[in-house]
């Protein structure tokens, strides 16, 4: 089944491209309007995974609902409902979000922020958008088989490690303390490496339908978790992380040998 895009006048590809990102940063602007007039950032989490959910069912039900598009479509999807959980979790155990102390009364700065976000959402969603408005893909094989479970291992990695942090930081008895147990004995970031995998599974399963008739497309696709990639460990989360916890236990012999023998990002083998 093959359907026209959603914006009349231009290419399948180009059509999801721009309605996706109409859609996410009209989410972004909206957003920004109504947290701003209320000081707060109750909203911006949930609106990213908003922007993420509803621009790939967007984009979904726009193309020909073939396999590989069901499937892209399905695993970001996945993940988005998996984000949407666990920040509405943090949220409510926190009661709010130091990153934006100092900046949610400054409409201006604030912008920026939702900006920022508007693009998280929209380059790492292009595997989803690119692969919903190409029609004509291939179905699905052994090779595309492999790349799911191998997204399907990174967001068994991520959950798990998210949900053992949970636990640890929700037990008052451990406040103040690292934790060091579980995954976390396998890598200081273990949530994070399994969500630049899952990005790889994704880009992997989209590259594959497109190689062939749109290879420039299907490299293309690489942005996504090469982008994840470099927010992740250059930007946004590894490096502030590891400084905080540098400050707080910098000094705590047994954080030190911790950090000695636990890689920050790639798993160590239980057995090392």
């Amino acid at each position: 089944m093959t359907r026209t895009g959603i914006i009349p006048g231009v290419s399948a590809v180009e059509s999801s491209l721009l309605a996706a990102a109409a859609v996410d940063f009209g989410i972004q602007f909206v957003g920004w309007a109504v947290a701003s007039v209320l000081k707060t950032e109750k909203f911006y989490d949930i609106l990213g995974s908003v922007a993420f959910a509803s621009t790939a069912a967007m984009t979904l039900a726009s193309s020909g609902l073939g396999a590989r598009q069901v499937l892209v479509s399905a695993m970001a999807l996945t993940w988005t409902a998996r984000l949407g959980v666990f920040l509405g979790l943090r949220a409510h155990r926190d009661g709010g979000d130091s990153r934006f102390d100092g900046v949610k009364d400054k409409p201006r700065v604030f912008a920026i922020y939702w900006f920022l976000q508007g693009v998280w959402v929209w380059v790492t969603s292009l595997p989803v958008y690119i692969v919903n408005g190409t029609p004509g893909q291939s179905g699905l094989g052994a090779a595309d088989y492999a790349l799911a479970a191998f997204w399907a291992l990174g967001f068994a990695f991520e959950l798990t490690a998210d949900v053992q942090k949970y636990v640890f930081k929700a037990n008052k008895s451990n406040k103040g303390k690292y934790i060091k147990h579980g995954l976390w004995s396998l890598s200081r970031h273990p949530n994070y490496f399994g969500e630049i995998c899952m990005w790889f599974g994704v880009a992997g399963v989209a590259a594959s339908g497109l190689a062939a008739s749109h290879p420039g497309r299907a490299v293309g696709v690489f942005a996504s978790p090469l982008f994840v990639t470099f927010l992740l460990t250059q930007m946004s989360g590894v490096p502030i992380l590891e400084k905080s916890a540098d400050e707080r236990w910098g000094k705590d012999e047994g954080y030190q040998m911790y950090k000695k023998t636990t890689p920050v990002l790639v798993p160590k083998l239980p057995w090392m």
